[in-house]
């Protein structure tokens, strides 16, 4: 790369220049060599290789032994490296007083975007935090120049896809993107400015990347949650159970991680469940329109869940509480306790009825615990059958959650081995409530509907109740000898034998 200051001034005719773009010609800059050394970069982590990651970006942009399509690889990774790598990549460009339309179309001509919904998503951040180091007074956040950088992205999808019937209006794309500018409003004339200009000049994304981001509000199919192939039929033809106005509070991320601060505030949604996703629209109208972005804040996939009322959280009056399959966590608030309940009923009756049986864990060397696979499809046993499936799955859980108690880890063993007996008791504890929860509502409703009679149910519960009566009558306690009690195999066979009595 040389030293000398490259300056490509963009043509009206690609981007329109709005009234954010400063009113310049200059629409981008590729900085030298020499001017990058003077830059202060983001102080990284102390494992971090700083001179290696330089090295990578430049190479990257220079594309010295890389192809575009290899950029996105590298910056869309989640690590240290990558993170440090992006940053440095970025620092390549200037978008001083460019409008966010116009620098977005520079940057994805330097690369192309591939991988899965996540990655792409960690690439375009990059992207956010440079433009606003470049402007910082264009926006209120870093979160909010991403949240409309993806914003675009749809926009682009949704208005230049030839097997998109309904065309996002303007109007619609300003009402989606209400109160995500850290709560507020965006500027109604910059989102106008912004859709006129995507309108008349699409975003150039080579074919292959738009796959991934055809999840607009009139498409045939919605991606939701961190795997893009895992598609959900369209709403509007979905069967709905329950709709109405809730509160949600994020706790736990589906990674097991707390919830960030930023992102665990209370909000208010226009929740509708329909099959097995609950849908949070803004309100009603959001709801009717089918207008609003469908991803994993505003979409939660309830296969396999269970919703119990949030008795241990004292802060706000009726409150439930929902685990999903991939360890999420969220409370949801409700007008009274009778709505609170039927909430609960509802998405309980929901996954239990309709979720499919969980497929067999993964193999691998390693002895650690590993969870069985939960599919998101509909189950295709009958309802009688999904109970006795149910029933079967609560006794497996009960006679493994014993067996699992009767032989605890010895001590001295590993850390890894205690928090691997940990993790396994925590989840068959879960499963267990679970299974017993799906157990009850569906006896409960099967003889509501005629299904079952109450004296098959009875018998059903005598049975289950002699069965464990039994499983604990026959249960061994584990008996702890000390080391001066055990005899090797070396001492049994060299010891002397007994004296013979004397006569």
């Amino acid at each position: 790369m040389t030293d000398d200051v490259t300056k490509v001034t963009s043509s009206n005719d690609l981007c329109p220049q709005s009234p954010w773009s400063g009113g310049t010609g200059e629409s981008f800059r590729v900085i030298g060599e020499d001017e990058l050394e003077d830059e202060s970069f983001h102080m990284p982590c102390k494992d971090v290789d700083w001179p290696s990651a330089h090295r990578l970006a430049q190479r990257l942009f220079s594309l010295k032994g890389f192809q575009k399509k290899d950029v996105a690889k590298h910056l869309g990774k989640k690590n240290e490296f990558a993170q440090l790598v992006g940053q440095e990549y970025l620092k390549h460009f200037d978008f001083t007083s460019q409008s966010l339309d116009t620098a977005l179309r520079l940057f994805l001509l330097r690369l192309v975007l591939s991988g899965e919904t996540q990655e792409r998503e960690r690439t375009l951040a990059h992207f956010s935090h440079r433009y606003i180091e470049c402007n910082p007074n264009s926006f209120s956040s870093e979160d909010s120049c991403h949240t409309l950088t993806c914003a675009l992205m749809l926009l682009n999808t949704d208005l230049h896809t030839q097997n998109i019937g309904h065309k996002m209006t303007a109007d619609e794309f300003i009402e989606n993107l209400a109160d995500l500018n850290d709560g507020e409003n965006f500027p109604k004339d910059l989102l106008r400015a912004i859709y006129r200009s995507i309108q008349n000049e699409p975003i150039e994304v080579e074919e292959e990347d738009l796959e991934d981001f055809r999840a607009g509000p009139k498409g045939n199919s919605f991606t939701l949650g961190s795997n893009p192939f895992l598609d959900v039929s369209d709403p509007s033809k979905a069967t709905e159970f329950k709709t109405g106005c809730v509160m949600r509070k994020c706790c736990i991320d589906h990674d097991g991680r707390r919830t960030g601060l930023g992102r665990r505030s209370w909000k208010l949604f226009y929740a509708s469940l329909r099959d097995m996703v609950l849908y949070l629209y803004k309100d009603d109208h959001g709801m009717k329109q089918q207008t609003h972005f469908l991803n994993s804040n505003n979409a939660l996939r309830i296969h396999h869940s269970l919703a119990t009322a949030a008795d241990d959280y004292r802060k706000k009056h009726h409150v439930f509480r929902l685990q999903t399959s991939d360890g999420a966590e969220y409370l949801f608030q409700t007008g009274d306790s009778k709505e609170c309940e039927s909430w609960i009923d509802e998405i309980n009756y929901v996954t239990a009825a309709f979720s499919s049986p969980p497929l067999p864990c993964g193999v691998g060397s390693q002895r650690k615990f590993q969870r069985p696979l939960m599919p998101s499809s509909h189950t295709k046993l009958s309802p009688i059958s999904q109970l006795h499936h149910h029933q079967k799955m609560l006794d497996q859980i009960e006679t493994e959650l014993a067996e699992h108690r009767h032989y605890p880890p010895d001590r001295g063993v590993k850390s890894r081995v205690i928090q691997d007996y940990a993790e396994k008791e925590s989840y068959l504890e879960f499963e267990k409530k679970r299974f017993a929860t799906y157990c009850s509502i569906l006896e409960t409703n099967f003889v509501r509907q005629g299904l079952l009679s109450e004296s098959t149910t009875a018998a059903i519960r005598s049975c289950e109740e002699t069965t464990i009566s039994r499983k604990e009558s026959q249960k061994v306690t584990a008996v702890q000898r000390s080391k001066s009690d055990r005899y090797s195999y070396k001492a049994a066979i060299l010891s002397p034998p007994n004296p013979e009595p004397e006569l």
